[in-house]
């Protein structure tokens, strides 16, 4: 049994629209059954925690409901993050020994340290570092939306959007034996990443807009991906698609309005549109498909993919408010980014 912990821990709270605060607290003693975790990196969610940080999440609902690290509302003040990786430093009494020292990930808000049961624990497997490791949640996003999607030999798929998840999608998408694979970003950091990934057209949104859609990799798509965070892209995906074409909707807008055309083409080409969410499985999986199935398929595609490479700031959590402000600006340049919590 480890020594009883001594010294703060660091914990970032959202206290109002574009307001951040890190406050200290004493650590806390692992009670029988927990354990104490001292966070190495904790990965920001741009698109929800951008919601959060501009005050546009619904005040009614839950953060998420299957993630009780998480309080129940988004009310103000409140805590949010659900990547952290670290260390198991102290036990609780009844603690399985082996657990000392063991590298985890969990579904935390940012905070430097924190108690947690072992069931809320993920280990990680020795040949992933934690810096890969901060990916999980987003790579099993993307395996969840690949899942719903379900793309097939020769079709052509766009995707719209290439934040991280974004990024991650096309990088799986890529692995399939597709006719053609394109993307739709404005940001040139962005877009290199995507070609690097294996995306083989990326055009911008005034590109779109400004020329006929003719590009043959885009138009009639088969299968449109639609992760960009922003309402009126979903018209765009509409605009792309073609007869009875699917559009998998990853994007969660919060409050902010979404004025979807449903007139001319759309009603007669006979879309489907696909809501999806990685808080649960497609009810056709379930038969087959549990959560640690699906944890694997991340933890593989974590190995084979490298999403290091998506990480471009690492900053103390002190820095937050600099760094929510970057994401807001959408600065180009920004794409995932990571706290740091040194000892």
């Amino acid at each position: 049994m480890a020594a009883a912990p001594d010294g703060s821990a660091s914990q970032l709270w959202f206290t109002a629209p574009f307001q951040v605060e890190v406050r200290k607290q004493a650590l806390a003693v692992p009670s029988p059954g927990t354990v104490l975790v001292r966070t190495h990196y904790s990965a920001v969610s741009a698109g929800t925690e951008l919601l959060l940080y501009r005050g546009q999440l619904p005040g009614d609902m839950a953060l998420d409901s299957t993630l009780e690290s998480l309080q129940p509302s988004s009310q103000y003040p409140l805590q949010y993050g659900y990547a952290c990786v670290g260390e198991v430093t102290h036990l609780g009494e009844g603690v399985d020994a082996n657990w000392l020292g063991q590298r985890v990930f969990s579904f935390q808000p940012h905070v430097s340290h924190f108690v947690a049961q072992p069931e809320q624990l993920i280990a990680i497997p020795d040949d992933v570092s934690l810096q890969a490791a901060v990916f999980l949640p987003n790579m099993e996003t993307a395996v969840n939306l690949i899942q719903d999607g379900q793309p097939m030999i020769g079709e052509k798929v766009v995707v719209v959007g290439q934040g991280v998840v974004g990024l991650l999608v096309s990088s799986l998408l890529a692995q399939h034996p597709l006719a053609s694979l394109a993307a739709v970003e404005g940001q040139p950091t962005r877009q290199k990443l995507a070609e690097q990934l294996g995306v083989q057209s990326v055009v911008t949104p005034e590109q779109l807009n400004s020329t006929p859609v003719g590009n043959a990799a885009l138009k009639d798509a088969d299968l449109i991906y639609e992760i960009s965070g922003h309402p009126d892209a979903l018209n765009l995906a509409i605009a792309l698609s073609g007869y009875a074409s699917r559009i998998v909707i990853g994007s969660w807008y919060g409050t902010k309005p979404v004025s979807v055309e449903l007139g001319g083409e759309a009603h007669r080409n006979r879309l489907q549109m696909i809501t999806s969410q990685v808080s649960t499985l497609a009810p056709s999986l379930t038969g087959r498909w549990d959560k640690q199935r699906r944890f694997d398929v991340a933890w593989e595609m974590i190995r084979r993919v490298d999403p290091t490479r998506l990480i471009t700031h690492t900053v103390p959590l002190q820095e937050a408010g600099t760094l929510y402000q970057q994401l807001h600006d959408a600065t180009d340049g920004v794409v995932q980014t990571l706290f740091h919590y040194p000892e």
